[in-house]
């Protein structure tokens, strides 16, 4: 799986009817909710997108407002404890429906969450090295075959020796989390009724912080990160089934 998604949506209900059929927003209207969302941040309009553009890159935010519902894709905007949404977003979304998912790939992460009328309904973040950062209120339908074992993450020989350290795979149920909440996925099998994310049009922005001070943090956490991580291994799968590592000047 290669799927990241960072959403954050302020509805009036269930997205999926507002996706049908979605025709593009005004520039100007998706410039004042990423204004609302950024406040103080500098915001140029840079281009189109489509809803399937969901892990923008840094100081990218892809918005578009349809009649119902508002959806944003930034980095910046989901969260490891999504409980920690910040005041001015829930403020953004008073009186609606705001829906979180995240998932990154690399580290096998997902969040999600919703919240009513300002409440708090359900949040969820888990990851196999993290263990589970966030589970509160009662799972939603869709999660109960995952936490009942019905998901099961088949090991690889030769891979992985010991057994996943979470009931499920955290990116499956991140796409059928994405598939309830916002009515499509990105890698899992779609469904005849599930929206095509690449027919909902998005306006591109730059979205920066005039201090710079965010750049600065980002750019420190990403060179502790490539310290962390140390030299970068190559693998391949040998005849027996079992991964191998590969001398990099031999690939």
């Amino acid at each position: 799986m290669g799927a990241k998604t960072a959403l954050l949506a302020f509805a009036d209900g269930d997205l999926r009817p507002t996706l049908l059929g979605a025709t593009p927003s005004a520039p100007a209207e998706a410039e004042a909710l990423v204004r609302r969302v950024f406040p103080g941040y500098d915001v140029t309009l840079v281009g189109g997108s489509t809803l399937d553009t969901t892990y923008p890159p840094d100081d990218i935010t892809c918005a578009t407002v349809l009649p119902g519902a508002e959806i944003l894709s930034d980095r910046r905007l989901v969260l490891d404890r999504p409980s920690e949404l910040p005041a001015h977003l829930l403020q953004a979304g008073a009186g609606r429906r705001i829906i979180m998912h995240g998932m990154h790939s690399v580290v096998d992460w997902c969040c999600f969450a919703l919240w009513e009328n300002g409440k708090l309904v359900r949040s969820l973040s888990l990851s196999p090295d993290g263990g589970i950062e966030e589970n509160i209120g009662e799972p939603f339908d869709f999660e109960r075959p995952y936490w009942d074992g019905e998901h099961p993450v088949e090991p690889v020989p030769g891979w992985s020796e010991y057994p996943y350290p979470l009931p499920f795979h955290p990116l499956d149920l991140g796409e059928e989390a994405l598939r309830v909440l916002f009515g499509f996925v990105l890698e899992g099998r779609p469904e005849p009724d599930d929206i095509l994310a690449e027919t909902v049009h998005t306006h591109e922005f730059r979205v920066a912080d005039p201090s710079g001070e965010e750049q600065t943090a980002r750019e420190a956490a990403y060179e502790q990160v490539r310290r962390d991580i140390g030299p970068l291994r190559m693998f391949r799968m040998g005849p027996d089934g079992t991964m191998r590592e590969v001398d990099w000047d031999k690939w």
